[in-house]
């Protein structure tokens, strides 16, 4: 064994080989980054689930593929059937927007139909009507399957490294974590607080935002549906994003559908329309945030939440509206511990 103390061009080449090698799997590993935060952002929500289930027989393994299958039965096939659907509807509305030349046709556009986009009720009548979505949207999704084969394909692999890294890091991430925590070049108590702060900000953005808002877009697309708003199936998830704009919220999507009623004659929809945005839609975010916010708490002030999350997705796209936020909560972590470290607790 080799006990000659190292010199110190030694720990400076040590140093440098470490950081490009470092570099260079981290390089390897970008394209596949997307997959693999959710597969942890995933495995952290879902690891009180797996402690619950890690009694059954088979222990941690059948814990982990259980969990797993779960993720794929409520999370991965109802995202890509409603994204397909979504897509197209959201596409016809942007180019009747786009080729409207005054905001009274814009209003009227929300209005309309579009060609080929008949409504959509949210519950099928029966297995016929069944059949027929199915058929609709399948035929679209292998339409574009065939135009976009190289796309379809990457999505396959980006969805089986989410699922493996799901299954992975349930199955063996209390040591992952303890490997990182022993060779993080950092003290253990700073890669502890920064770890707390990341499952706090996973609990947060899921209880106190995603199901605030998934309460607002179910809601709002129950009341669009029922008035007869086409495309309410897409409406209804906007009006629930929108709900995180300070100030202006949900009446962003509900506002200009309740004018569009007025223009068309419809003043008793229109009124109907305001008066659930305004007495439902718009206060499901005084009621159920307080509730959500104590079973997860996001230690974000609501400005840096939002500019986290818009800047988030103008950098990353749909992803962002997680690292944004995470990036903004350890950024906070981190000046703290320098702030404990360098100034004192009393600076």
């Amino acid at each position: 064994m080799d006990d000659e103390p190292t010199a110190p061009h030694e720990r400076v080449a040590l140093r440098w080989l470490t950081f490009g090698l470092v570099v260079a799997a981290a390089y390897v590993a970008s394209p596949l980054a997307p997959s693999l935060f959710l597969a942890v952002w995933t495995a952290l929500l879902a690891h009180p689930l797996l402690v619950r289930l890690d009694r059954l027989p088979g222990g941690r393994n059948v814990a982990a593929a259980l969990v797993t299958l779960a993720v794929v039965v409520v999370i991965v096939a109802p995202s890509a059937m409603l994204l397909a659907a979504m897509v197209s509807a959201a596409r016809g509305v942007a180019k009747s927007l786009a080729s409207a030349g005054s905001l009274r046709a814009a209003l009227d556009a929300l209005m309309s139909n579009g060609a080929g986009s008949e409504g959509l009720s949210l519950i099928p009548a029966d297995r016929g009507e069944v059949a027929d979505l199915v058929s609709r949207y399948g035929t679209e999704v292998l339409a574009i399957g065939s135009r976009f084969a190289a796309g379809i394909s990457r999505a396959v692999i980006d969805v089986f490294v989410y699922l493996a890294g799901v299954f992975f890091l349930l199955l063996e991430g209390e040591a992952a974590w303890r490997w990182v925590v022993a060779h993080a070049p950092l003290r253990r108590r700073h890669v502890e607080r920064l770890g707390v702060a990341t499952r706090e900000t996973a609990r947060g953005l899921l209880l106190g935002v995603g199901l605030t808002t998934a309460a607002q877009a179910l809601v709002a697309t129950v009341a669009y549906a029922a008035l007869g708003v086409p495309r309410a199936w897409v409406f209804g998830p906007l009006t629930g994003l929108a709900s995180v704009v300070p100030l202006v919220g949900s009446a962003l999507v509900w506002v200009p559908l309740a004018v569009a009623f007025l223009l068309a004659g419809a003043t008793s929809k229109a009124m109907v329309l305001a008066i659930i945005g305004l007495a439902v839609i718009g206060t499901i975010d005084n009621v159920l945030r307080p509730v959500f916010s104590k079973l997860g708490s996001l230690d974000l002030h609501v400005l840096v939440l939002v500019v986290a999350i818009f800047g988030g997705l103008s950098v990353l796209g749909a992803l962002g509206a997680l690292v944004g936020p995470l990036a903004a909560r350890l950024a906070l972590e981190a000046l703290a511990l320098y702030r404990e470290e360098h100034l004192g607790d009393d600076a």
